[in-house]
């Protein structure tokens, strides 16, 4: 029998998964990430750490499912998007720690180029907006303030990689400097309409072309590793959140998922053709695969299942988040309370990173269930904003949403999910999503399967929620959250 893998390589943690042919998980090995913080907004990882916990955890995942390297018919790749490596080509070391994706501390740069009149350049060609999140100013941080290295870079002794770039060319011991469309089209660095490395940006920014990856599909036989013991192909790589999309088969415009995590991501694929989001939301690539380049709009919302460990940790209302549920369902209603959990600032679609957090519409009759009911509500809600943004930019409705994440679990929270969005919310019995994507890439790509009506096949549904409440309930409540969140702002 053959299997697949998923590297799955997240912000926290390094996994590996092994899929059987019907996406069912085989075995599992896990391996947290030191987090470093060397000034207050900065946020970095030690590069050569990544690298060897995922490959430790690799070597674990096949020793627990007793499996030969001979026994994996191909690898996927996904990890935390953005996030800026920069290492010499020939030692293969890197010349500063990672530069995470939570990091601020070119916020600075952003605000320059914004002054200069740039945003209006980045967002018509990269789909994105003008920010620190994203990988470009990183890699301009990097360059101007390492020594010596961008003289190395216009050299082209240094190469740039996102986390998966960074992997690969470990794994096939620097033979093979690649990248694919999810990751590229993250990096504020690659004309998502051209499908190039934009001259115009990486002229503004003092990046040399030469440092940068190969762009290729999402799914594709790009390299091979032989480190596991036997070769193994290399097939399939995208980042968390458009391997998430994947996972979920979400293969035709209209199709959107929404991952509960510390925050919350959601994606809706928009087909062959970008689409210009008027509403608050970032356009970026979906996973490329067949010859076929997908896009997708994508709504951030900063803070989701945080806000239960808010509650948890600061406040003490709740023990474990899995108590929430049934404090929740021991009240009726909210009783009037909203909490707002902006605290720091607001996502998609407000993009307002001065809101702060706020709980309004107490009473003397409110008690501690209400504040846990609405700060679970605050996830639905922060949700029906985005999909509000994206029906008006796609001028697609939601028949569906497919969700995973920590959160999804909670059967009280995805019922008010499905109550507010009028539209049932989807949850399947594998919510290894992320891991599942980048596995059905790289299975996709050797022939493991065949095509998308395989993966369509594979998908079980553990939960399906259908709206429930009246017409008249959910917009008294919709109209109370945005009276809510206006005050916040």
């Amino acid at each position: 029998m053959k299997f697949i893998m998923a590297l799955d390589q997240g912000t926290t943690s390094s996994r590996a998964i092994i899929f059987d042919q019907n996406g069912k998980i085989v075995s599992v090995a896990q391996k947290e990430l030191t987090q470093i913080y060397p000034n207050p907004g900065w946020v970095e990882h030690n590069a050569d750490e990544i690298y060897t916990t995922q490959a430790v955890v690799a070597h674990e995942a096949l020793i627990s499912a007793k499996l030969p390297a001979a026994s994996i018919a191909a690898i996927g790749i996904t990890n935390q998007r953005e996030t800026t490596v920069i290492w010499d080509r020939a030692t293969g070391k890197p010349i500063h720690n990672a530069i995470v994706w939570q990091c601020r501390r070119t916020a600075s740069c952003c605000d320059k180029l914004r002054e200069e009149g740039f945003e209006p350049i980045i967002k018509s060609k990269t789909g994105l907006k003008l920010d620190a999140y994203f990988s470009a100013t990183k890699v301009n941080w990097l360059l101007e303030n390492i020594p010596g290295a961008k003289e190395k870079a216009e050299k082209g002794e240094l190469l740039f990689g996102t986390i998966d770039t960074w992997l690969i060319w470990k794994l096939t011991k620097g033979k093979t400097h690649v990248t694919d469309h999810t990751n590229a089209s993250r990096t504020m660095l690659y004309n998502i309409h051209t499908c190039e490395w934009d001259s115009e940006i990486l002229a503004k920014l003092w990046i040399p072309k030469c440092i940068l990856p190969t762009v290729v599909e999402s799914c594709g036989h790009v390299a091979d590793t032989d480190i596991f013991g036997g070769s193994i192909p290399i097939a399939g790589i995208a980042g968390d959140q458009q391997a998430a999309l994947f996972g979920q088969a979400c293969f035709g415009p209209g199709q959107a998922k929404n991952t509960y995590g510390t925050g919350c991501f959601m994606l809706m694929n928009t087909g062959t053709q970008p689409v210009e989001s008027r509403h608050g939301l970032i356009t970026t690539m979906a996973a490329s695969y067949c010859g076929q380049t997908q896009y997708a709009l994508e709504g951030s919302v900063f803070i989701g299942g945080a806000v239960i460990q808010w509650l948890r940790d600061e406040l003490g209302m709740i023990s474990t988040a899995a108590e929430s549920e049934k404090i929740a369902k021991s009240v009726t209603d909210n009783n009037g309370v909203y909490l707002v959990p902006a605290f720091v600032g607001l996502g998609a679609p407000h993009w307002d990173a001065y809101a702060r957090g706020t709980i309004s519409g107490l009473t003397r009759g409110a008690g501690k269930a209400h504040i846990v009911r609405a700060a679970l509500e605050s996830m639905a809600y922060q949700t029906l904003e985005i999909v509000e943004a994206m029906a008006a930019d796609a001028h697609t409705p939601l028949d569906a949403l497919q969700v995973d994440g920590g959160a999804s679990a909670n059967n009280f929270l995805m019922q008010f999910q499905a109550d507010v969005l009028g539209v049932k919310t989807v949850r399947p019995v594998v919510t290894e999503t992320t891991a599942l994507g980048a596995a059905y890439l790289a299975g996709l790509a050797v022939g493991y399967w065949q095509s998308t009506g395989d993966i369509i096949a594979n998908r079980a549904v553990e939960q399906e929620f259908t709206p429930q409440m009246d017409a008249g309930t959910r917009a008294l409540l919709i109209s109370g959250w945005k009276k809510a969140v206006a005050r916040a702002l």
